[in-house]
């Protein structure tokens, strides 16, 4: 598959669903020039409950297919397939310059008072080679507690859209409230589909007396890597007076994503369905 080195080509941006649209947000904030690509793989969603080697297979599939439709550069938008298929990803393609997600554990344990850290994410994020061994570095160095906490079925949930829907916020309780229980001052949304239901989740914290707890959030970090990556690689576009283009593609319903744009970002881009 050609990679396109041109300045001009468009920036890839895949997750399994939604969830990416909040890396999406930062993107288009820090690098307003380039054109993107969005790919929500609903139709296989949810990755957190699947095979690693399942997530592999579509990491791969969503790569090529953005790359037939001349992507520079890979944001993998999704902590579970970061977690299991970016290794995979940049084997096949060592050239593509590509920039994962995963659970801001080092910000946490900066930010953590007390050492004990929240972690909510999905399981197969929390069950990742790639997670567990990012864990033992960072407690070893900074002795940070890491609590960890799988939020089965919360994607699910805000794939639906209603992001204020009881069952939300009965599952946020659910999860964090031992989190909290435990000790923890600080909380990694461990998922890029986390940050939509911010509203909920410190909702939460003031139940329990707890709006002082830190939450951490690596979208805007992912966005600064991106654009280190893509200066270094003389790719950055540096932009003219024409409107940056974004598009949308999904192997779900094509309508739930364009809903998705305009509900969570207030856009309205061109979405597209397609069989990948």
């Amino acid at each position: 598959m050609q990679i396109a080195h041109a300045p001009g080509s468009p920036i890839g941006v895949f997750d399994s669903g939604v969830g990416g649209l909040s890396v999406l947000r930062h993107i288009r904030a820090q690098l307003p020039h380039e054109d993107l690509l969005y790919f929500a793989d609903s139709g296989h969603a949810p990755y957190g409950d699947k095979t690693e080697q399942y997530v592999v297979d579509r990491a791969l599939a969503v790569t090529d297919y953005l790359l037939s439709h001349g992507a520079k550069a890979l944001v993998v938008a999704c902590n579970t397939a970061t977690v299991a298929a970016i290794k995979a990803v940049r084997a096949k393609y060592p050239e593509l310059p590509v920039v994962g997600v995963e659970p801001g554990l080092k910000p946490a344990a900066a930010a953590t008072h007390n050492g004990k850290v929240g972690v909510l994410a999905t399981a197969r994020t929390l069950k990742g080679d790639k997670f567990l061994q990012l864990r033992e570095q960072i407690s070893a160095a900074t002795q940070a507690e890491f609590l960890l906490q799988p939020a089965v079925g919360l994607v699910d949930e805000i794939e639906k859209g209603d992001l204020h829907a009881p069952a939300i916020g009965a599952m946020l309780e659910r999860y964090i409230a031992p989190l909290l229980e435990q000790g923890a001052d600080t909380l990694v949304l461990g998922c890029t589909h986390y940050p939509f239901v911010r509203d909920g989740i410190e909702r939460v914290l003031r139940d329990h007396a707890r709006a002082d707890v830190t939450l951490i959030d690596t979208g805007d970090a992912v966005a600064r890597q991106l654009g280190r990556l893509l200066e270094a690689a003389g790719l950055l576009h540096a932009g003219d007076d024409s409107q940056a283009i974004l598009r949308g593609y999904t192997t779900g319903d094509a309508v739930a994503l364009a809903q998705a744009f305009a509900d969570l970002l207030g856009l309205k881009p061109d979405v597209e369905k397609v069989d990948v």
